[in-house]
């Protein structure tokens, strides 16, 4: 089931110059699993955490069910982890490396179209898919694994107004409700498929995205996800 490429994925922090892993072609698995309200308990090694899964991106809803059937995620680590920006795994490259070890290249062998929705913004909690950058990737295809739980911050309507402009972004009035009091990583939006969101347990997700982390943003203290279910 592993597959590796040479390019890590990432997202993009700053500019937005990250590599995320290519893989093969596009591909979305099936399930049994009725089309709405879907949810998914993340077990992790520091706390649970749950996500709703959109039926408005129902290729990364059907991919990311299909691994959850196949145990894929079980024992993969939070390879990569900002505070303030947001934590990122499924590679499966990682399952047992060893400190120090590179990660971020590895995935299911496979693509996802894209599926940016528009309404459907990068606040805190947003569940999306990694990608390789736009120059390798201009169709913004995901990750058929690697994934990422934004974290970001709240801004003030200034903070907010300067990051947009110094990032050319065009931002909505709901855009800046969302970031101005929910908060998020608005610099990601329209840019990867946001396919859903956590509903609790979003303390877990500051604990991991606090943690001691390398020169690599590998927490120093590995972190894995111990299983994934789908909950009523």
């Amino acid at each position: 089931m592993k597959s590796q490429n040479s390019k890590s994925l990432a997202i993009a922090l700053l500019a937005g110059l990250f590599l995320f892993p290519a893989c093969a072609n596009s591909g979305n698995g099936s399930n049994n699993q009725e089309p709405s309200d879907i949810h998914v308990k993340i077990e992790t090694t520091m706390g649970d955490i749950t996500v709703k899964l959109y039926d408005e991106t129902p290729l990364h809803r059907d991919n990311f069910l299909s691994l959850i059937e196949e145990d894929f995620y079980e024992g993969v680590l939070f390879h990569r982890v900002i505070n303030h920006f947001m934590i990122q795994a499924g590679d499966p490259m990682s399952i047992d490396a060893v400190p120090g070890e590179p990660l971020g290249s590895g995935g299911p062998g496979y693509t996802i179209p894209a599926e940016i929705i528009p309404g459907i913004y990068h606040q805190k909690g947003a569940l999306a898919a990694a990608r390789q950058g736009d120059q390798a990737n201009p169709e913004r295809e995901s990750s058929g694994s690697q994934f990422y739980i934004a974290q970001g911050r709240v801004f003030s309507e200034e903070g907010l107004n300067q990051m947009a402009e110094e990032r050319d972004l065009d931002l909505n009035e709901e855009q800046r409700e969302i970031y101005t009091t929910t908060g998020g990583t608005p610099h990601l939006d329209n840019a990867y498929t946001v396919f859903g969101q956590v509903i609790e347990g979003m303390e877990v997700v500051e604990r991991i995205a606090a943690m001691e982390t390398d020169d690599r943003d590998r927490p120093v203290e590995d972190v894995s996800i111990v299983r994934m279910e789908v909950i009523e």
